[in-house]
């Protein structure tokens, strides 16, 4: 078994009062201690060495690696495992030669002062994260807990809420949770005016709706007016379909290819906040970029690029879904080559000469088609009448 060299203390804003015993002595036998200068400001002075957090934060992981073998304690704010840099060193270094104490969260410690229940509470950060994050959370009803980056955070909060028709939600930043400093600052998001706040900070909202506010749900399928695009949009309902066959799974990664304005993409990573994508795209990266930040997905990486060529050196997929470009050369071969085993591949076309390419397919790997026909109705005159939309034909194929 590793020797235990580095240890993770979490430490709350009551400094070495609020720490076990086992604590204090993982801290007072370390040779290097490591931390935020408010961290390292309350330990008593010594000869110790000393480092304080670097941006980027890996040259002070390069630091910790180069100590390998010695006495290094770093020090963290609450749960080092909850969104802390416990989960950046866990990436780097086995658990076998770690020693992780936690302290309180700033969710725990929020959740009692609210006495709301964790587990039904919407969590995220937004410390050194798109603030666009937060649109996916927003639905009637729902308790949000945010991690700030800093005092300008809640105002950030609040006018996102404000455009996004919830207004009326409620506002409580929660400053320096479990000192002797502790604050509360309550108010509406719509009049959210506060900028007298600390930097260390959490955002607690409850979200209320403004009446007649039309709401994005999670579900594949969002309102095809919910995009900016040009008139390359896959429509609603073979969204929904598509979305069905690709089946996304927390923590998989889709490849778009073709993306368009990007709406299988979205819609594959607001299913789950651990599935991510990645849009192929030639013309219209723009939009997608749009989309991605008006829909909740900042996180989706856009490749601007003709797609077999731009699919080089691309991340293995668990999924992909192709909805242009069927017919360039040897772009399904591409696909199918980087394709993880048990892997889906869906591809959407509309003409003879891709419905040709996918039979090709069909006959040497086999998966099912479906053919996807839609009418909608539309005014004519002063009556209704149905207009077809695009016949669609849909391949799908879990690779074996």
């Amino acid at each position: 078994m590793a020797q235990k060299w580095l240890s993770v203390v979490g430490i709350g804003e009551d400094g070495l009062a609020g720490l076990s015993s086992i604590t204090r002595s993982l801290i007072d036998r370390a040779e290097v201690l490591i931390g935020g200068e408010r961290h390292l400001a309350m330990l008593p002075e010594d000869d110790r060495e000393r480092l304080v957090w670097t941006s980027p934060i890996q040259r002070s992981i390069d630091a910790i690696l180069c100590r390998r073998g010695q006495a290094v304690c770093v020090l963290a704010s609450g749960d080092p495992m909850c969104y802390g840099v416990g989960v950046t060193l866990t990436r780097q270094i086995p658990i076998a030669e770690m020693t992780i104490v936690p302290a309180p969260s700033t969710f725990s410690l929020a959740c009692a002062r609210l006495g709301w229940a964790l587990a039904t509470v919407e969590s995220l950060s937004l410390c050194g994260r798109p603030p666009a994050l937060l649109q996916t959370y927003l639905y009637p009803g729902a308790r949000l807990l945010i991690l700030s980056e800093g005092k300008q955070t809640p105002a950030i909060v609040a006018d996102m809420l404000t455009q996004r028709g919830f207004g009326q939600s409620s506002i409580t930043v929660l400053e320096r949770l479990g000192s002797e400093h502790e604050r509360q600052v309550t108010g509406l998001a719509a009049t959210w005016t506060e900028t007298d706040l600390a930097d260390l900070n959490a955002v607690a909202v409850e979200c209320v709706a403004d009446p007649g506010v039309i709401l994005l749900p999670r579900s594949p399928g969002l309102p095809d007016s919910a995009y900016h695009h040009d008139g390359q949009l896959t429509k609603r309902e073979v969204r929904a379909i598509t979305l069905s066959a690709l089946a996304p799974t927390p923590g998989e990664l889709l490849w778009d290819v073709g993306a368009g304005c990007g709406s299988i993409a979205i819609e594959w990573m607001r299913s789950h906040p651990r599935c991510r994508a990645i849009a192929i795209e030639k013309a219209r990266t723009h939009y997608i970029a749009d989309n991605a930040v008006a829909l909740g997905t900042p996180d989706l990486q856009i490749i601007a690029g003709k797609a077999p060529i731009a699919l080089k050196d691309l991340p293995a997929p668990n999924a992909i879904f192709i909805g242009g470009g069927i017919t360039a050369k040897g772009l399904v071969d591409e696909c199918w080559m980087a394709l993880k085993p048990g892997g889906r591949l869906v591809a959407n076309v509309v003409t003879l000469e891709g419905e040709r390419v996918l039979l090709q397919w069909h006959e040497s790997v086999g998966g099912e088609f479906t053919r996807v026909a839609v009418q909608r109705a539309e005014p004519i005159g002063t009556f209704l009448g149905w207009r077809s939309l695009a016949t669609i034909t849909q391949w799908a194929v879990v690779k074996s």
